[in-house]
């Protein structure tokens, strides 16, 4: 024990200073050399005791950043509550997103299998026109007259305009008011 102490305790100023230049933040950097000296002191008996005490506490020091760094990434910034604005904690509703996307999807199940297909190879896979001529084997006219009929048919589909029970075009009807 008094070997560990010997060999860590007279690193811990360079191993704050290494650690403000990675994280740019006191608190962060000191926050870091007490995690990396947990670490040390829990592992010690685990280091070679041939290798050096300084390059693998640094190595410690070095691993924990990294990981923190990345963990910052994926977590984004971190703010205080009382520093937030509103619009940061609020989040608009998934709802109608969700049953938009549902309606695209029964609508596209509603279209003809070559205008299906069509609409996802070049909507969805971005396709070319030509890449689809290729892949269905028919002219790129084809493509092209295909894809209109299928765009105006779910874009019918979405605005109910079509029954889908007949799939016939459903025509608004007018009627005169007296």
């Amino acid at each position: 024990m008094d070997d560990m102490i010997r060999l860590i305790e007279p690193m811990i100023p360079a191993l704050r200073r290494y650690a403000r230049g990675l994280t740019r933040n006191h608190a962060g950097a000191d926050d870091l050399v007490q995690d990396c000296l947990e670490r040390a002191i829990d592992r010690w008996p685990q280091r070679r005791a041939d290798g050096d005490a300084r390059n693998w506490v640094f190595t410690i020091l070095h691993n924990l950043a990294i990981n923190r760094l990345r963990q910052n990434q994926r977590r984004g910034p971190h703010i205080q509550i009382e520093d937030a604005a509103e619009t940061v904690l609020a989040e608009a509703p998934a709802q109608e997103q969700a049953l938009n996307r549902r309606d695209i999807l029964e609508a596209l199940d509603r279209l003809p299998e070559e205008q299906r297909a069509l609409l996802l190879m070049i909507s969805v896979e971005g396709l070319s026109y030509a890449e689809c001529a290729a892949v269905l084997d028919v002219p790129i006219g084809t493509v092209m007259s295909r894809l209109s009929r299928g765009r105006e048919r779910l874009r019918q589909i979405i605005e109910r305009e079509v029954d889908p029970s007949s799939n016939t075009v459903r025509r608004p009807t007018l009627r005169r008011v007296k």
